[in-house]
Protein backbone atom coordinates (compact mmCIF):
# COMPACT_ATOMS: atom_id res chain seq x y z
CA UNK A 1 0.00 0.00 0.00
CA UNK A 2 2.69 2.49 -1.17
CA UNK A 3 6.11 3.51 0.10
CA UNK A 4 6.53 6.80 1.94
CA UNK A 5 9.75 8.77 2.17
CA UNK A 6 9.58 10.58 5.49
CA UNK A 7 11.66 13.69 4.95
CA UNK A 8 12.65 15.90 7.83
CA UNK A 9 12.94 19.54 6.84
CA UNK A 10 16.41 20.95 6.23
CA UNK A 11 18.38 22.74 8.91
CA UNK A 12 16.48 25.76 10.16
CA UNK A 13 17.53 28.99 11.83
CA UNK A 14 16.09 27.61 15.09
CA UNK A 15 18.09 24.37 14.84
CA UNK A 16 21.35 26.29 15.17
CA UNK A 17 20.13 28.75 17.81
CA UNK A 18 19.25 26.14 20.42
CA UNK A 19 15.66 27.41 20.63
CA UNK A 20 12.59 25.17 20.58
CA UNK A 21 10.78 26.79 17.65
CA UNK A 22 7.71 24.56 17.67
CA UNK A 23 5.01 26.17 15.58
CA UNK A 24 6.43 29.71 15.76
CA UNK A 25 5.86 31.56 12.47
CA UNK A 26 8.73 32.84 10.37
CA UNK A 27 11.18 30.00 11.07
CA UNK A 28 12.79 29.15 7.75
CA UNK A 29 15.86 27.31 6.52
CA UNK A 30 19.36 28.67 7.04
CA UNK A 31 22.00 28.58 4.29
CA UNK A 32 22.85 24.96 5.06
CA UNK A 33 19.19 24.00 5.02
CA UNK A 34 18.63 25.66 1.66
CA UNK A 35 21.62 23.78 0.24
CA UNK A 36 20.19 20.53 1.63
CA UNK A 37 16.86 21.27 -0.08
CA UNK A 38 18.59 21.81 -3.42
CA UNK A 39 20.54 18.56 -3.07
CA UNK A 40 17.30 16.61 -2.61
CA UNK A 41 16.46 17.18 -6.27
CA UNK A 42 19.47 15.17 -7.44
CA UNK A 43 19.30 12.69 -4.60
CA UNK A 44 15.73 11.65 -5.39
CA UNK A 45 16.09 12.02 -9.16
CA UNK A 46 15.98 8.28 -9.88
CA UNK A 47 12.77 7.72 -7.89
CA UNK A 48 9.31 8.02 -9.48
CA UNK A 49 7.76 10.34 -6.90
CA UNK A 50 3.98 10.17 -7.35
CA UNK A 51 2.89 12.69 -4.72
CA UNK A 52 4.00 14.91 -1.88
CA UNK A 53 2.48 15.87 1.46
CA UNK A 54 3.90 18.37 3.94
CA UNK A 55 3.50 20.07 7.27
CA UNK A 56 2.04 23.58 6.97
CA UNK A 57 5.14 25.20 8.50
CA UNK A 58 7.51 27.38 6.48
CA UNK A 59 10.60 25.22 6.90
CA UNK A 60 8.85 22.23 5.32
CA UNK A 61 7.53 24.36 2.47
CA UNK A 62 11.06 25.63 1.77
CA UNK A 63 12.56 22.13 1.98
CA UNK A 64 10.18 20.67 -0.60
CA UNK A 65 10.21 23.73 -2.87
CA UNK A 66 13.10 22.77 -5.20
CA UNK A 67 11.94 19.15 -5.50
CA UNK A 68 8.36 20.13 -6.32
CA UNK A 69 9.53 22.63 -8.92
CA UNK A 70 11.75 20.01 -10.58
CA UNK A 71 8.93 17.45 -10.67
CA UNK A 72 6.09 19.88 -11.43
CA UNK A 73 4.27 18.61 -8.34
CA UNK A 74 2.15 20.37 -5.75
CA UNK A 75 2.25 19.23 -2.13
CA UNK A 76 -0.88 18.55 -0.11
CA UNK A 77 -0.66 20.53 3.13
CA UNK A 78 -1.51 18.28 6.06
CA UNK A 79 -2.10 19.88 9.46
CA UNK A 80 -1.74 16.52 11.21
CA UNK A 81 1.93 16.40 10.14
CA UNK A 82 2.67 19.77 11.77
CA UNK A 83 5.32 20.18 14.43
CA UNK A 84 4.47 19.28 18.02
CA UNK A 85 2.51 22.00 19.79
CA UNK A 86 4.99 22.63 22.59
CA UNK A 87 2.73 25.20 24.22
CA UNK A 88 4.50 27.26 26.88
CA UNK A 89 7.83 25.64 25.95
CA UNK A 90 7.75 27.29 22.52
CA UNK A 91 10.51 29.84 22.02
CA UNK A 92 12.54 28.80 25.07
CA UNK A 93 16.12 27.59 24.89
CA UNK A 94 16.92 23.92 25.28
CA UNK A 95 19.23 24.90 28.14
CA UNK A 96 16.28 26.37 30.04
CA UNK A 97 14.01 23.45 29.30
CA UNK A 98 16.58 20.88 30.38
CA UNK A 99 16.09 22.09 33.95
CA UNK A 100 12.34 21.42 33.91
CA UNK A 101 10.99 18.30 35.63
CA UNK A 102 8.98 17.54 32.49
CA UNK A 103 12.23 17.24 30.52
CA UNK A 104 12.99 13.95 32.28
CA UNK A 105 9.51 12.66 31.47
CA UNK A 106 9.95 13.58 27.80
CA UNK A 107 13.22 11.63 27.74
CA UNK A 108 12.25 8.53 29.71
CA UNK A 109 8.44 8.28 29.56
CA UNK A 110 7.33 10.35 26.53
CA UNK A 111 3.95 8.64 26.27
CA UNK A 112 3.01 10.45 29.50
CA UNK A 113 4.44 13.82 28.46
CA UNK A 114 1.98 16.65 27.88
CA UNK A 115 3.45 20.07 27.21
CA UNK A 116 1.94 22.87 29.33
CA UNK A 117 -0.49 24.76 27.16
CA UNK A 118 0.24 22.37 24.28
CA UNK A 119 -0.30 18.74 23.32
CA UNK A 120 0.94 15.37 24.49
CA UNK A 121 3.38 13.22 22.55
CA UNK A 122 0.90 10.33 22.53
CA UNK A 123 -1.57 12.61 20.73
CA UNK A 124 1.17 13.60 18.28
CA UNK A 125 1.78 9.96 17.38
CA UNK A 126 -1.92 9.27 17.01
CA UNK A 127 -2.53 12.16 14.60
CA UNK A 128 0.65 11.70 12.57
CA UNK A 129 0.32 7.93 12.07
CA UNK A 130 -3.33 8.36 11.11
CA UNK A 131 -2.35 11.03 8.58
CA UNK A 132 0.38 8.91 6.99
CA UNK A 133 -1.90 5.90 6.68
CA UNK A 134 -4.72 8.05 5.31
CA UNK A 135 -2.53 9.52 2.59
CA UNK A 136 -0.96 6.11 1.88
CA UNK A 137 -4.42 4.70 1.15
CA UNK A 138 -5.36 7.71 -1.01
CA UNK A 139 -2.15 7.60 -3.03
CA UNK A 140 -2.41 3.83 -3.51
CA UNK A 141 -5.90 4.32 -4.94
CA UNK A 142 -4.73 7.15 -7.23
CA UNK A 143 -1.32 5.82 -8.31
CA UNK A 144 -1.26 2.11 -7.47
CA UNK A 145 0.22 0.05 -4.62
CA UNK A 146 3.82 0.53 -5.78
CA UNK A 147 3.64 4.32 -5.63
CA UNK A 148 6.43 6.22 -3.86
CA UNK A 149 5.57 9.50 -2.18
CA UNK A 150 7.22 12.07 0.07
CA UNK A 151 5.95 13.39 3.41
CA UNK A 152 7.94 16.34 4.78
CA UNK A 153 7.56 16.87 8.51
CA UNK A 154 9.48 17.34 11.77
CA UNK A 155 11.83 15.31 13.94
CA UNK A 156 9.54 14.19 16.77
CA UNK A 157 6.64 13.62 14.38
CA UNK A 158 8.72 11.38 12.11
CA UNK A 159 10.22 9.51 15.06
CA UNK A 160 6.73 8.72 16.34
CA UNK A 161 5.69 7.34 12.92
CA UNK A 162 8.82 5.19 12.71
CA UNK A 163 8.24 3.86 16.24
CA UNK A 164 4.71 2.83 15.26
CA UNK A 165 5.96 1.09 12.11
CA UNK A 166 8.59 -0.77 14.12
CA UNK A 167 5.99 -1.89 16.65
CA UNK A 168 7.78 0.02 19.40
CA UNK A 169 6.07 1.59 22.36
CA UNK A 170 6.23 5.38 22.18
CA UNK A 171 8.46 5.32 25.27
CA UNK A 172 11.21 3.93 23.02
CA UNK A 173 10.96 6.62 20.35
CA UNK A 174 13.79 8.70 21.82
CA UNK A 175 16.14 5.89 20.73
CA UNK A 176 15.49 6.90 17.11
CA UNK A 177 17.56 9.66 15.48
CA UNK A 178 16.15 11.78 12.65
CA UNK A 179 18.54 14.49 11.46
CA UNK A 180 17.64 17.57 9.39
CA UNK A 181 17.14 16.68 5.71
CA UNK A 182 17.35 12.95 6.48
CA UNK A 183 14.98 10.45 4.92
CA UNK A 184 13.36 7.45 6.55
CA UNK A 185 11.44 5.03 4.37
CA UNK A 186 8.44 2.89 5.25
CA UNK A 187 6.58 0.53 2.91
CA UNK A 188 2.99 -0.08 3.97
CA UNK A 189 1.40 -3.41 3.03
CA UNK A 190 -2.02 -4.93 3.80
CA UNK A 191 -0.62 -6.80 6.81
CA UNK A 192 2.17 -4.66 8.23
CA UNK A 193 4.61 -1.83 7.53
CA UNK A 194 8.25 -2.50 6.66
CA UNK A 195 10.89 0.01 7.76
CA UNK A 196 13.37 0.24 4.88
CA UNK A 197 15.58 3.18 5.89
CA UNK A 198 16.04 5.32 9.00
CA UNK A 199 17.89 8.66 9.20
CA UNK A 200 19.53 8.20 5.80
CA UNK A 201 21.46 11.34 4.90
CA UNK A 202 23.22 10.30 1.71
CA UNK A 203 22.89 6.65 0.79
CA UNK A 204 22.14 5.25 -2.67
CA UNK A 205 18.37 5.07 -3.17
CA UNK A 206 18.35 2.86 -6.28
CA UNK A 207 16.95 -0.09 -4.34
CA UNK A 208 13.74 1.87 -3.69
CA UNK A 209 12.79 1.99 -7.37
CA UNK A 210 9.79 -0.33 -7.82
CA UNK A 211 10.45 -3.41 -9.92
CA UNK A 212 8.10 -3.96 -12.91
CA UNK A 213 5.43 -6.63 -12.69
CA UNK A 214 6.48 -9.93 -14.33
CA UNK A 215 5.31 -10.65 -17.87
CA UNK A 216 1.96 -12.49 -17.96
CA UNK A 217 2.47 -16.22 -18.41
CA UNK A 218 6.06 -16.14 -17.21
CA UNK A 219 7.31 -18.42 -14.44
CA UNK A 220 7.68 -15.40 -12.15
CA UNK A 221 4.09 -14.35 -12.83
CA UNK A 222 2.80 -17.85 -12.11
CA UNK A 223 4.73 -17.93 -8.86
CA UNK A 224 3.31 -14.59 -7.83
CA UNK A 225 -0.22 -15.74 -8.68
CA UNK A 226 0.16 -18.70 -6.33
CA UNK A 227 0.69 -16.38 -3.40
CA UNK A 228 -2.10 -14.61 -1.57
CA UNK A 229 -2.18 -10.87 -0.94
CA UNK A 230 -1.09 -11.48 2.63
CA UNK A 231 1.76 -13.74 1.52
CA UNK A 232 3.15 -10.94 -0.65
CA UNK A 233 3.78 -8.98 2.53
CA UNK A 234 5.71 -11.77 4.24
CA UNK A 235 9.16 -10.97 5.61
CA UNK A 236 12.02 -12.83 3.94
CA UNK A 237 13.20 -15.80 5.99
CA UNK A 238 16.98 -15.72 6.30
CA UNK A 239 17.26 -12.04 5.39
CA UNK A 240 16.73 -9.96 2.29
CA UNK A 241 18.87 -10.28 -0.83
CA UNK A 242 18.65 -6.52 -1.32
CA UNK A 243 16.56 -6.97 -4.48
CA UNK A 244 12.93 -5.80 -4.49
Amino acid sequence: MTTVILLRHGRSTANVSGVLAGRSPGVGLDDTGRAQAEKLVERLAQLPIAAAVRSPLQRCDETLGPLLAARDLTAVVEDDLAEVDYGDWTGKTLGELGKEDLWKVVQAHPSAAVFPGGEGLAAVQHRSVAAIRRHAARIAEEHGPKAIWVACSHGDVIKSVIADALGLHLDSFQRITVDPSSISVISYTPTRPFVVRVNDTGGDLASLVPKPDPEPGSEAAEGAADRSADDSADAVVGGSTGVN
